[in-house]
């Protein structure tokens, strides 16, 4: 059957039965909608909205949402209602949703079919339409609902309707769940990656790029805080800086905190990760206006490629996992034209994933520097960040010379920095135990 003739039979299906209303408890549509926009079908904000729209549109009462996306795609939610539920789940690589329309009472639910379909750009479909619990085949109970009610009043949700949406973070074999409201403040595909800025309800604004979650307003400051002052405090009197990525800002904000830095040049392949962060998380992107910085958006790679010899005091490597645009950053390429780039005394660093959640990585990265700096001088540490699949993560680090942050000696100027700025992760004694490696790590990198 065709999809016209399958929606007039159940249609022509409703009519008859409406007409016996009487003898079902709920009417059930089962939906499939094909063909449908696949960046829709991805998109769990935009599935929320619409399947909430829908119930709205054929006049139910709203309860409770519940939504998950599933990286990298594939959403799954349901909307509990009044008058039962609209639940569904989605496949984006075949732009397919298969939905779940059960209602009882007066409610139409055809009219939260065609809101869905519209929504959903869905150029076909199928739809069946059922009555769910035969009057005739059952017996009604007389009970005493008093106490349930009253049981019911103590627990009862003063706001009625709450939502719940699930943003994820994950590979083929671990995942990192957060809850985020639903708002989506910037969505851009740019010629990289997808960016957005998303509202979380345990970390505030956070950024995503590719479904992968990079940083967030309540955490910021544990990678931030950590990439750039152990380097600083080692090397003592840097004045040129480069930094490669980082367009979320929080980089070089923390660098810029030390007087002694003259100059921060600052590579960003996708300028509209910079827009973003600029316009919504404003606490992290603070010092992109400090005449101490120039900024640029290009390919971070070829510039250090085509930089000068022997020219920075330290090179940050504020990159995000080893795919797409950041994939070149774990080259070995790369690595060497840093190496030359820093000055005799110069100190690398780099983001290093996690030695639990990318074992491989983390190890050939490691392994890299080895190679490029020696094997004593390409220390690891390690630190720890919530809203990063397992919380621990590395910062791994290539040095030129005799500059060593295991051996830093200046404590009291550490105190005194982590006073008088407000620091929240970094301190004296943090400098000194980020070096400080569980066994499995040591094997990981054979050290």
């Amino acid at each position: 059957m065709n999809p016209l003739k399958m929606r007039n039979f159940a249609l022509n299906f409703l009519i008859y039965h409406n007409k016996m209303s009487s003898t079902a408890l709920g009417n059930h549509i089962l939906v499939e909608f094909m063909n449908c926009d696949p960046h829709v079908m991805n998109d769990v904000a935009a599935i929320e909205r619409d399947m909430v729209g829908a119930a709205r549109k054929a006049e139910a009462t709203v309860i409770n949402s519940t939504f998950h996306h599933f990286s990298p795609y594939g959403v799954s939610g349901v909307v509990v209602i009044q008058e039962s539920h609209l639940a569904i789940h989605t496949w984006p690589e075949y732009g397919y949703a298969a939905v779940d329309v059960f209602t009882c009472g007066d409610m139409n639910a055809w009219i939260a079919f065609d809101h869905l379909k519209e929504c959903f750009g869905a150029k076909s479909y199928s739809a069946i339409e059922m009555k769910r619990g035969s009057v005739n085949l059952l017996t009604r109970n007389d009970f005493d609902i008093t106490s349930a009610r009253e049981k019911a009043a103590e627990w009862r949700n003063p706001d009625f309707y709450t939502r719940n949406v699930w943003f994820t973070d994950k590979d083929e074999d671990q995942a990192l769940s957060l809850r985020f409201t639903g708002d989506v403040f910037f969505d851009v595909q740019s010629p990289f990656q997808r960016v957005r800025i998303l509202e979380s309800t345990k970390y505030g604004k956070m950024l995503a790029l590719d479904d992968m979650v990079m940083t967030t307003i309540k955490d910021e400051f544990h990678y931030h805080e950590m990439i750039s002052h152990p380097s600083l405090f080692t090397l003592q009197n840097a004045k040129n800086v480069l930094v490669i990525g980082g367009g979320d800002g929080g980089t070089v904000r923390e660098v810029l905190r030390h007087s002694n830095i003259e100059k921060v040049t600052m590579v960003e392949i996708d300028g509209e990760v910079i827009k973003a962060c600029k316009e919504h998380l404003p606490e992290i992107a603070a010092a992109f206006d400090d005449p101490r910085l120039e900024l640029i958006v290009d390919d971070g790679i070829a510039f250090v490629k085509n930089a000068a010899d022997a020219v920075y005091d330290l090179l940050i490597v504020d990159g995000s996992d080893p795919v797409g645009p950041a994939e070149g950053l774990f080259s070995v390429d790369f690595y060497q034209n840093c190496y030359r780039t820093l000055k005799a005394d110069g100190i690398l660093v780099a983001q290093g994933e996690s030695p639990k959640f990318n074992e491989k990585a983390f190890a050939e990265l490691n392994q890299t520097l080895q190679g490029i700096f020696g094997k004593e001088n390409a220390p690891v540490g390690l630190f720890f960040v919530p809203t990063y699949p397992t919380g621990m993560w590395s910062f791994q680090y290539g040095l030129k010379g005799t500059a060593d942050p295991r051996k830093v000696t200046n404590t009291d100027a550490i105190k005194s920095f982590v006073a008088e700025k407000g620091l929240r992760y970094y301190n004296e004694d943090i400098h000194f135990s980020t070096f400080a490696l569980p066994n499995f790590v040591k094997q990981l990198i054979q050290q």
